[in-house]
Formats: structure tokens, C-alpha cells, sequence
């Protein structure tokens, strides 16, 4: 996909925060391709660890956990 130019109005704490991504030389556009990129991941992981908590807590989900890994170590599997 091509880049795609887009605009956006800094308020002070964003302006703060964008001077200081930039603060190492990376360029405007750098830094905000990487901080949404982190923001990106950061959500993700957030899921992740959401949806991690939930399956802990149900001990449906806890049993079929359980009754895969019963499955899998009873496989004879080579190495």
C-alpha cells in the first residue's frame, strides 16, 4: 500500500511528546509511523493479556486447557 499523507492538530502534551520522539533525529514522520506502530502492539498486548485473564478464570476453559495438554503428552513424538 502506498504511504498516505494525512494531517493532524498537536495539542501542547502531544507537541511535548513529539519533540521529544524527535528529540535523536528521527524525522516527524518517523516518529509518529513508530508511536503508532507501538500503539499498535501496546493494544494488542493489552488483548492479549485481557483475553488471558478471562480464560484463567473459567474453569471450562481451564479444563479443555488441561485435557489438550493430557493429549499432547500422551503422544510418543520423536526428538
Amino acid at each position: 500500500m502506498p504511504d498516505k499523507p494525512i494531517s493532524v492538530r498537536l495539542d501542547a502534551d502531544a507537541q511535548r511528546a513529539l519533540a521529544e520522539l524527535t528529540a535523536g533525529g528521527a524525522s516527524q514522520s518517523e516518529a509518529i509511523r513508530k508511536a503508532l506502530i507501538d500503539a499498535s502492539h501496546a493494544a494488542w498486548y493489552a488483548q492479549a493479556r485481557e483475553d488471558a485473564k478471562r480464560i484463567a478464570a473459567d474453569p471450562a476453559d481451564r479444563a479443555e486447557i488441561a485435557a489438550i495438554q493430557e493429549f499432547f503428552g500422551e503422544l510418543d513424538l520423536p526428538g
